[in-house]
């Protein structure tokens, strides 16, 4: 392509939302296909890879987020319809659930309870303020749940939104590690973790393994932001965190 031609296309997108959406289609297809050609290797998750390339992108074109965000808006868009379609495999697996309801219950339950409270306790022990310490607490649920959780319990919101996205990452990335190190081969059990502690960039990663993981991953990620929004603030004042 000649010069002129790529730098009119430059200009073109660089005034117009569609550089967002472009550069977001671009980046996590580049960052899909070398994970491919790694073999799926963990470390080179495809949403880790691709939002450090837009961080980099960003970076050096001196584009701010809120430009940047005017096309990529259009894909944060399709997060919506994309939850609501993870009822389809998680129906796929409906005589499964039937039987296992009060196990998933509880796991759901313990897991939200023991996550929160234990980043908490890190926390505290490393001397983190205690608006800190509620920031951390829905680490583990959905972006757009943990931010109203944070805000309600005296967090700080834009902390807790780094923190799950952070939290998301490491997830997906050492998740299926960590449970190849146990010997966990039930993909309704690994997805059920995997959802309770990496919610949507854990459960993206549960697909690539298999339906059932990924179903699984869907359902914990829902019931935790749930049970998260429901117990979390009477819990923390119940132990003296808020008032």
């Amino acid at each position: 392509m000649p010069e002129s031609d790529f730098f009119s296309i430059w200009v073109y997108l660089s005034s117009s939302p569609l550089l967002g959406l472009s550069m977001t289609v671009l980046t996590y297809s580049l960052a899909y296909r070398l994970y491919i050609y790694a073999n799926s290797n963990s470390l080179l998750n495809p949403v880790l890879t691709s939002v450090s390339l837009l961080i980099v992108f960003l970076s050096v074109t001196d584009i701010s987020y809120e430009a940047y965000f005017e096309g990529g808006q259009f894909i944060h868009f399709l997060l919506g319809p994309a939850t609501v379609a993870l009822a389809i495999p998680l129906y796929q697996q409906l005589a499964k659930l039937k039987k296992a309801w009060l196990p998933i219950l509880i796991t759901v339950v313990s897991g939200v309870m023991i996550g929160a409270f234990s980043s908490i306790s890190i926390a505290w022990l490393l001397g983190a303020s205690t608006e800190t310490q509620l920031s951390l607490a829905p680490k583990s649920v959905t972006t757009p749940v943990a931010m109203g959780i944070s805000e309600l319990i005296g967090g700080l919101p834009s902390l807790t939104a780094i923190l799950v996205v952070i939290t998301g990452i490491i997830g997906a990335v050492i998740g299926t590690k960590i449970f190849a190190l146990m010997r966990i081969k039930d993909d309704s059990i690994k997805g059920m973790a995997m959802g309770i502690t990496a919610h949507g960039i854990g459960t993206a990663r549960a697909f690539q393994v298999s339906s059932e993981m990924g179903a699984f991953s869907g359902l914990a990620m829902a019931l935790s932001a749930f049970a998260s929004a429901v117990t979390l603030p009477w819990l923390l004042n119940l132990v003296g965190l808020i008032n």
